[in-house]
Order: structure tokens, then C-alpha cells, then sequence
């Protein structure tokens, strides 16, 4: 008995060390060194992993930043002092690049915009825009359901009073969440220093569009005859501003709109309204508005025409 517990106490052994001289052999070829001021950079990094930068997390752009692939500055969620610091402990050039952040292109909150049906679902944007579009009478109008305040991670978007959603330069990190999560497609990414800005997304020309909301862009072309040749043009019955190669942007356009779609987005102020813009007084929500329409009788039916309340 004895014998055979040293017999199979020596193979265990032996089998022991053979595994271990395997491993070492397999440690020694499949060793990947890495730089280590991949770690220290990464704990510089403002750790949000929010994808801005176009890296797929922050350990993604401290490899590149150590191999000299990318500059600090491209983080842009980063304060310039610890973009300066990266750069100092690298021994590189920060450089400059200007912070993104998402802007909505809808003003039409429920005191200015007409509401053709009340939705009584899922507490939901999706979900309510895919029952005949929302209720809401602009076809291409913020919902107010708040997805895009659920899904932003960094709490960069708060709902106002009115049921339109109000972005935080400073908090937002250009992540894109919001761009993707909102059913009616009125979030997009831009730079800080496009400030003028159409708050509109209603198709409809003149009298129509303000007929649905009273903030619309009526497409009079003021804000196109007082900009800068090729800022800013009327497409589809909606002014656009071409920001493609052009720094001329100003507050100026905004000022004989008379609604008040095209703004200057302050950074503190937010959204800011030109002088011939008219005055918004109501604070509370537009009722939703019915109009009466005949209905037919039923088949077989010598009742005559119905009349029945529908929604706008």
C-alpha cells in the first residue's frame, strides 16, 4: 500500500511540473506587453466611456493617446486641465477640439403647440408614435414623453414644464443616446459654436406650419436676406443654416423672425428669441382642439347622418 501512495504521489508531482514548465514556456511566447502609461492615462480620463471621442471607451483612447494616434484635446468631456495634464505626462500637444453637444430642433412645447388627440398609453415617445403619429397636430414635433431624458446616462437632459427637452452643455458628452432613442428624429450633434440655430422641423408652408404651432418656421426667408450669402437657405418650406466651411454665423438672422423659430443658443441663457419675435404669454397647455364632422349611419340604418366629436 505504501508503495503504491509514493507511486502515485510521484506521478502527481511529476504531472505537476510538467504543467507548470508548460505554462512557463506558454507565458514566455504568448506574452503581449503593454505600455503602462496606458493605466495612468485612462485614470486621467474622465472615465465616462460615453464614446464622443470615437473611441470605444476611455481604455480605448488611452491606447491610442500613448501611441500617439490621438491628441488629448479630442476628449472633449475632459476639463483643459486634465487635457493638459495627458499632454504634459505624454510630452505631447493637447490640441484643440471644439466640444460637441446634442440640439433639439423643436420648440413646440404644449403651451404653443396644438395637441390634436390626447394619448393614453405607454409613457413613451416610441410607443406613442406609432399610434397615428402621437397626437400631437406637427407631424414633426417633439412628443414630450422624456425617452431621450431616460436614456442620457449623464444627465444632460431635463423636461421643462412645457414637455420639451432642455440640454446642459456643460453635462452633455455627445454620446449620440438621444439621437438614436427619439422616434421623430430632432436630435443632433454639433459643435458648441453653432449657436444660430432653427428650433423647427414642420414641413408645411407659411400659415399651415404656425397654424400647428406658433413657434414654427414659416419659411418667409427674413433670417436667409439678413445672413451672409450661403449661410443660410429655404429647403422644403424650412430654413437651413449650412455650417459646411462657414464661421460667419452671428445673432443677426434671428432678429425679424417673426416667431421666433431660429435662435441664438446662449450658453447660459439658452435659446434666445430675435426682437420682432412674438411674445409668448401663455403658460399653460393648449387644449386639445375638436372639430365636429358628419358621420355616416350605419348600413341598413334610416337614422340619417350622426355627428360625432373628433380630434383635429
Amino acid at each position: 500500500m505504501l508503495s503504491e501512495f509514493l507511486i502515485a504521489a510521484a506521478l502527481m508531482g511529476g504531472l505537476g511540473v510538467l504543467l507548470a514548465i508548460v505554462l512557463a514556456i506558454a507565458d514566455k511566447k504568448l506574452y503581449v506587453w503593454e505600455d503602462p502609461r496606458i493605466d495612468q492615462v485612462e485614470q486621467m480620463l474622465p472615465l465616462a466611456n460615453c464614446g464622443a471621442c470615437g473611441c470605444p471607451g476611455c481604455r480605448a483612447f488611452a491606447e491610442k493617446a500613448v501611441r500617439g494616434e490621438i491628441q488629448p484635446g479630442k476628449c472633449t468631456v475632459s476639463s483643459p486641465a486634465g487635457i493638459a495634464r495627458i499632454a504634459q505626462f505624454l510630452q505631447v500637444d493637447a490640441g484643440s477640439h471644439e466640444k460637441r453637444v446634442a440640439r433639439l430642433a423643436c420648440a413646440g412645447g404644449s403651451n404653443v403647440a396644438v395637441q390634436q388627440a390626447h394619448y393614453a398609453g405607454l409613457e413613451s415617445c416610441r410607443a406613442a408614435a406609432l399610434v397615428s403619429g402621437g397626437g400631437k397636430g406637427c407631424s414633426w414635433g417633439c412628443l414630450g414623453l422624456g425617452d431621450c431624458e431616460r436614456v442620457c446616462e449623464f444627465h444632460a437632459i431635463e423636461m421643462s414644464a412645457y414637455g420639451l427637452p432642455v440640454v446642459a452643455e456643460s453635462k452633455c458628452t455627445a454620446c449620440g443616446d438621444c439621437v438614436e432613442v427619439c422616434p421623430k428624429g430632432l436630435f443632433s450633434l454639433h459643435g458648441v459654436s453653432h449657436r444660430l440655430w432653427v428650433a423647427c422641423r414642420n414641413l408645411l408652408n407659411g400659415d399651415l406650419a404656425e397654424a400647428e404651432c406658433e413657434v414654427a418656421c414659416t419659411a418667409c426667408g427674413r433670417c436667409a436676406a439678413d445672413a451672409p450669402a450661403g449661410l443660410i437657405a429655404i429647403v422644403n418650406n424650412l430654413a437651413v443654416v449650412n455650417y459646411s466651411g462657414n464661421s460667419r454665423a452671428s445673432a443677426v438672422p434671428i432678429q425679424r423672425c417673426p416667431t421666433g423659430a431660429i435662435v441664438w443658443v446662449d450658453e447660459k441663457k439658452g435659446p434666445v428669441k430675435g426682437l420682432d419675435a412674438k411674445k409668448i404669454t401663455r403658460k399653460s397647455p393648449r387644449p386639445v382642439e375638436l372639430a365636429e364632422l358628419p358621420v355616416p349611419a350605419a348600413r341598413g340604418s334610416h337614422t340619417g347622418d350622426r355627428k360625432v366629436e373628433v380630434n383635429r
